[in-house]
């Protein structure tokens, strides 16, 4: 995900990023350990199967990312209470939540803003490890990454800041919550990567966010998109 309306790269995330796995399912964390561990650039420091464990081992690892299960079977915590005691000890661990659940709920119950830097990924869903590993830099960088099943079929609330929004702004909001960069979005919407940017400023000019710093602002954006939107 680009800062502010650019594509830069992502800034702030170290050459090799130690990256600790909470899952209790051994199929899917030994998946998950395979994959990631052909990914140049990152490394495995370490696996956890409860939220205590996890919680620990972030701490003791120094981790710069965490997969985190929702649910686990033995331990007193779930996952969202194991990643939100992480980020309460090192805010700048991210965190790529896999979950089962694609209800609007359990994303708003994480400090997005106040302790940024998620990815919330539907288990069932998620294609293919790209996708994991971009999650995993988009976390790290401070970044919001929603599954599409979780903002797909939105629409703007009636009299909400969202309403004033073109479609095509809509569209393009729809796509920075879902994690994409400038040029990606370009790349799926059939547009000129300048023409994404002058969207992205229309929209954050319309949802009172000019003023944000970059990062900020594409994360609020993304929680705006979450707050006054609808099933239809």
């Amino acid at each position: 995900m680009a800062v502010g309306g650019s594509s830069a790269a992502l800034t702030g995330i170290p050459d090799v990023c130690k990256v600790l796995i909470a899952e209790d399912e051994k199929l899917w964390s030994g998946l998950l350990q395979g994959a990631l561990a052909k990914v140049s650039g990152l490394e495995l420091v370490g696996s956890a199967d409860d939220g205590e464990s996890a919680v620990r081992l972030a701490r003791e690892l120094s981790a710069d990312a965490v997969i985190m299960d929702i649910e686990f079977v033995g331990g007193t915590i779930d996952g969202i209470e194991a990643a939100l005691q992480i980020k309460e000890e090192r805010p700048k661990t991210g965190i790529v939540i896999l979950s089962a659940h694609a209800d609007r709920r359990y994303v708003s119950s994480l400090p997005l803003v106040e302790k940024p830097g998620w990815a919330y990924l539907l288990k069932q869903t998620v294609p293919d490890i790209d996708t994991i590993v971009r999650a995993i830099r988009a976390s790290m960088n401070g970044m919001v990454m929603l599954a599409p099943e979780v903002v797909s079929g939105l629409q703007p609330r009636k009299s909400s800041a969202l309403s004033r929004l073109t479609p095509r702004q809509f569209d393009v909001l729809r796509f920075m919550a879902e994690g994409y960069n400038n040029a990606a979005i370009a790349e799926q919407l059939v547009l000129a990567e300048k023409s994404v940017e002058t969207y992205i400023n229309g929209i954050y000019q319309e949802l009172g966010l000019s003023g944000e710093p970059g990062i900020h602002a594409r994360v609020k954006a993304a929680i705006v998109f979450l707050d006054e939107t609808h099933n239809v």
